[in-house]
């Protein structure tokens, strides 16, 4: 038998990661190499090949129609690959245990799981939540959904990997909506609080570069999903993150009067580093395509930090 023409593997390998991930750094951090070994790696294999693969600007590359095409292929090639490995009792894809947080789970996650629930039935996936610090091997945890800041220190048990953008901003009832036209009569409603993160509207008020006046009152609720159900009921304005509230916004059950602004935080999935299971690594890689199909705030502008009235 003839021996197989085939590029060099590793060349192969970082093509397919940036395939599946969509950014040279997410692929990088998969492979542990550097965003600088992925490109070259990539380059290399279109030298090899004589076509493009990718195309656009080097901070912003997309796949050409050959490009997704190859690496669609390969990833079913891989898949059957570690498919046929020998695993460890207990390594399969099997249960897939995620610990998130509740009202992201409820109001973003669970919604969309179907989608992954038809792409892999063979995974069963279980959603626990959490809102605070979790130890993979104690809690029994595969892949976790925290929000982290962009400047947080690297994990030393866990690879992180962002997936989706955080915006925030004040919502309300469609009827208190209508009286908010500037800072002044937002203050003189109700200002609704999670007590999970009660610093919510101080850092909203640093990221939009303005002071707001003191409410007239205040109340507070023990859960996001409390909050938002307050504020949907008339009971004030809450300070929502846009994942949190988008089905609310987009049916009109909850108005952002003043727009949504980008949050500082991050939506992030941490896998245990360097061991996640083929479920988790399968979860995680969902994630990331559901994260990037997930729309912006309609009133968003892009390249925008200031949304809202300056006093």
């Amino acid at each position: 038998m003839a021996a197989r023409s085939l590029p060099p593997l590793n060349a192969l390998r970082a093509f397919e990661a940036f395939g599946r991930r969509g950014r040279m750094t997410l692929a990088a951090d998969e492979l542990c190499v550097t965003h600088g070994a992925i490109s070259r790696q990539i380059r290399q294999l279109e030298d090899h090949l004589g076509v493009a693969l990718t195309e656009g600007p080097r901070n912003r590359l997309i796949l050409t129609e050959t490009g997704l095409t190859l690496a669609q292929a390969l990833t079913q090639a891989l898949d059957q690959i570690e498919a046929a490995l020998p695993q460890p009792a207990g390594a399969g894809d099997g249960a897939l245990v995620v610990s998130c947080l509740p009202t992201f789970a409820m109001k973003w996650l669970i919604p969309r799981l179907p989608g992954f629930v038809a792409a892999h039935p063979e995974i069963q996936a279980r959603i626990v939540e959490s809102n605070g610090p979790f130890d993979f091997r104690a809690d029994g945890v595969d892949l976790a959904i925290r929000m982290r800041l962009p400047d947080a220190p690297p994990s030393p048990d866990a690879d992180v990997t962002p997936f989706l953008k955080h915006y925030v901003g004040p919502v309300a009832a469609p009827a208190l909506a209508a009286q908010i036209d500037g800072l002044d009569s937002l203050a003189r409603l109700p200002r609704l609080h999670t007590r999970t993160f009660l610093e919510s509207w101080a850092e909203w008020e640093v990221a939009a570069g303005l002071t707001l006046p003191p409410a007239t009152v205040n109340r507070e609720f023990d859960h996001y999903f409390y909050m938002l159900e307050a504020a949907a009921a008339g009971l004030g304005v809450a300070l929502s993150p846009w994942a949190f509230a988008e089905t609310d916004l987009t049916s009109g059950r909850l108005i952002a009067p003043l727009g949504m602004i980008p949050g500082q935080a991050q939506v992030c999935a941490l896998t245990p580093k360097g061991k996640a299971t083929r479920a988790a690594r399968r979860f995680r890689d969902w994630l990331v395509a559901e994260g990037v199909a997930t729309p912006p705030p309609p009133d968003f502008q892009p390249g925008s930090q200031q949304l809202v009235e300056r006093p």
